[in-house]
């Protein structure tokens, strides 16, 4: 792995358990009404129920469509997991999730690479612990109003650079209200942008976070044997 790759793996992973802990983040950088339809004075047999109708369109406001939040499913060598992602919240990191990673097959193979109290991180690395590529970072949307609480699942990224995120993902195992954003006097703490929730399966996060682990290189705590992330699919 490359000094530049290591160092990153070892800051995001001491920032992420350094803020579990309580620590705060670091700051990141009347219109006019509709006409009304006329009626005749004096309508007709024949007309009264073409005026019932035209007031009844005229009333009648218009339906809005409910959107429907993606669901993936994430087998792994341990169980498999369902997570509703919260695409109106989430707009572009539920979109980069899908089109960038889960539609070009890319966590096919890889390996949950940590586990602690707080989490268990997905999403960026093989069996040989070596980084996938990525595609481009994206805009850190944790100031959503979504709260990283147990089963919630947000973005990893760089602890020094809030618009980093890529590829990597972690489910929350307990309620962690220092990973969520922050707005105060001195400017705004951009948190860990949760973009889903575990709908299905939590008890095999749970199964994961209490594998025995290993320390390998810059990776304190892999679970042993690895956990491998078999597809991530899109369901709904």
């Amino acid at each position: 792995m490359a000094d530049s790759t290591q160092s990153i793996v070892v800051r995001v992973l001491a920032s992420l358990a350094l803020v579990a802990s309580g620590l705060s983040l670091g700051c990141g950088g009347g219109g006019e009404k509709p006409p009304t339809a006329s009626i005749e004075a004096t309508p007709t047999a024949n007309s009264a129920d073409s005026t019932e109708a035209t007031l009844a369109a005229a009333s009648a406001k218009p339906q809005k469509k409910q959107a429907v939040d993606p669901i993936v499913l994430v087998r792994t060598s341990a169980g498999d997991i369902k997570i509703q992602l919260f695409a109106e919240k989430a707009p572009q990191t539920v979109d980069n999730f899908l089109r960038n990673y889960v539609q070009r097959h890319f966590y096919e193979g890889t390996i949950v690479h940590h586990v602690d109290a707080a989490m268990v991180l997905f999403g960026g690395y093989g069996a040989d612990l070596q980084p996938k590529e990525t595609r481009a970072e994206i805009y850190n949307e944790s100031a959503n109003g979504l709260p990283n609480k147990r089963g919630f699942v947000a973005m990893a990224r760089s602890p020094e650079v809030p618009h980093s995120a890529t590829s990597q993902f972690f489910v929350n195992l307990t309620d962690n209200e220092g990973f969520d954003y922050q707005s105060t006097d001195e400017g705004e703490a951009f948190g860990y942008c949760v973009f889903g929730q575990v709908i299905e399966g939590l008890e095999i996060v749970d199964q994961i976070a209490n594998s025995p682990v290993t320390a390998q290189g810059d990776f304190p705590a892999v679970p042993n044997p690895p956990v491998v992330v078999e597809a991530i699919n899109q369901v709904r």
